[in-house]
């Protein structure tokens, strides 16, 4: 999204940046959890109301991925605690929350505490928090009362042409619509295969594994990328065997419960995933790498309307 007044707001004073922009500093880059911290959120508070606005959407939400490049370590929940329930439902693209929720959002992802997401109104106002306490806000307004709040809360408010937050308009996004069509090619594919499994993605980074029979489909979250992927194999030892010398990506096993889940694996540590994988009564590896991944079918689950508006690399 675009707006006319971009301004980035840190800690970091212009003065002490090198020739190339570089900070030299002495300020941490970490949260200080504290009176630094409470000001970067009331820069929020106070763009905001420059701007007349009262709620947010969430876009693009990710969790704690097998990798985490933040200075401080993810903890458990990804910061959502008290905000999401536990399963994170309401954490979604397109998700409209208040201001409070939208400032807790920000606090998580100052402490790098694992959820991150674009915070939105669309043409009128953006935050995107990125690494080492960098906080962008870009508005429809220009905000003059809220730029000398937060100058005299100790914070720096530099004008920008844009954020480097912003989405990629070049980049492809999966935008077929997971619809009829789509869950007719599914029906097809189980008539054929007795079954087939699905992954539901609402957040980056968190899969749900459903095992698609003639049963039907379960309840899917809004705005998934949906993946649809053949069956779990039964023979665990043959799935073991299959496994590549540089395999990276997901193992996905049925416990005896018939509860799905999945969990990054490598091939360097195949004594670890041959335990894991006892007792599971059916499995299966899903290669990582873009030029390996070839889901049967893929689709987006639309809005009401038939759009799709998520935005999920292709």
């Amino acid at each position: 999204m675009s707006t006319s007044y971009v301004h980035r707001i840190t800690k970091y004073d212009p003065a002490d940046r090198d020739e190339w922009g570089t900070y030299r500093g002495s300020e941490h880059v970490s949260s200080d959890h504290g009176p630094v911290e409470a000001a970067y959120l009331a820069a929020v508070t106070a763009f905001a109301e420059d701007t007349g606005v009262t709620h947010l959407d969430i876009r693009d939400p990710e969790v704690t991925g097998f990798v985490h490049f933040g200075v401080e370590p993810p903890i458990d929940g990804h910061g959502l605690h008290g905000l999401f329930p536990a399963d994170l439902t309401g954490y979604h693209d397109g998700a409209q929350i208040t201001l409070n929720v939208g400032r807790e959002l920000v606090r998580a992802m100052l402490r790098e505490n694992g959820a991150w997401c674009r915070l939105e109104v669309e043409d009128r106002f953006f935050v995107h928090v990125g690494y080492d306490q960098y906080m962008f806000i870009g508005s429809d307004q220009p905000c003059g009362h809220a730029i000398a709040l937060t100058t005299a809360s100790g914070l720096f408010v530099e004008p920008l042409d844009g954020s480097p937050y912003e989405p990629d308009d070049e980049e492809p996004y999966e935008s077929r619509p997971a619809d009829a069509a789509f869950w007719a090619e599914v029906a097809t594919l189980v008539a054929q295969r007795g079954s087939v499994l699905l992954e539901e993605q609402v957040v980056g980074n968190h899969s749900r594994w459903h095992r698609l029979t003639t049963d039907g489909v379960p309840e899917l979250g809004p705005r998934a990328l949906l993946n649809v992927w053949p069956d779990l194999s039964t023979d665990i030892p043959a799935v073991l065997r299959t496994m590549s010398p540089d395999f990276t990506g997901w193992a996905v096993l049925e416990h005896a419960d018939g509860r799905i889940h999945g969990f990054y694996a490598d091939s360097d540590d195949r004594a670890g995933l041959a335990e894991a994988f006892a007792g599971a009564r059916a499995a299966i590896l899903l290669p990582l790498t873009t030029a390996d991944r070839n889901p049967l079918l893929v689709a987006v689950r639309p809005d009401d309307d038939g759009v799709v508006r998520a935005r999920w690399p292709s």
